[in-house]
């Protein structure tokens, strides 16, 4: 049997891809107030302007492909039962072969009735005011925004506690609940973690790489694989 190799993303391994980091250093998201495009209040207020925020942000998506540190993650289910919890809103995980993957907080590729968690369908295009589900409820992102809950939060919390090793990359984790899920690793587990701005408080040195994403995952993949 596979051991269970659990992975918990973040911005850091998309951004080699060319995906803008979630906040720049101004507190600004491509010059937007974080509280204008990504909380409830926001879209209460503007919703055509939220709605357009995220069109954009789809659109580049088209632009993007996955790098080798995604192709890495996907390869390493030859050897491990791998499951991906991502705070990522991107699709590059399941572009670059990853089977199980886990959105905390969303999909762009996703839209959702505005009085609803469920209902989720795919969406590819611009989603706009008037775009409808089959009740005639208005649609909106699929992306969990400030204040809201996180739906995936409980099937994550399960599958960290079942991890034999547990992977950090490209987080600063700081950002919650997701951040949390280190409370859940099992006694037993080895946890990696790849970043170079984290501080160290999640493994031990020889495990910690404090490099970018791709070649953090080089040096992680030939170690796992030694080892397997």
């Amino acid at each position: 049997m596979k051991k269970r190799f659990v992975v918990l993303s973040g911005a850091g391994i998309s951004a080699e891809s060319g995906v803008k980091t979630f906040r720049d250093s101004d507190g600004l998201w491509e010059n937007h107030r974080i509280e204008d495009v990504a909380s409830p209040e926001g879209f209460a207020k503007n919703p055509q302007m939220v709605l357009d925020f995220y069109n954009a942000r789809r659109r580049q998506l088209s632009e993007v492909e996955p790098n080798d540190a995604h192709y890495m993650l996907a390869e390493l289910e030859d050897f491990f039962d791998v499951e991906i919890i991502t705070q990522n809103v991107d699709d590059l995980h399941e572009r670059a072969g990853s089977s199980k993957v886990s959105h905390l907080h969303g999909e762009l590729k996703k839209a959702r009735p505005i009085n609803s968690t469920d209902n989720i369908i795919s969406w590819e295009t611009d989603l706009n005011l008037g775009d409808l589900n089959a009740e005639g409820i208005q649609l909106r992102p699929h992306i969990v925004w400030f204040g809201e809950m996180v739906p995936e939060m409980e099937k994550a919390i399960q599958i960290t506690e079942k991890a034999d090793v547990f992977l950090i990359i490209g987080t600063s984790m700081q950002v919650y609940p997701a951040a949390g899920l280190i409370n859940y690793i099992p006694e037993h587990c080895e946890v990696f973690v790849i970043d170079p701005n984290l501080k160290n408080s999640f493994a031990t040195n020889e495990n910690f790489f404090k490099t970018s994403a791709t070649e953090g995952m080089r040096l992680l993949s030939a170690l796992l694989k030694k080892k397997e």
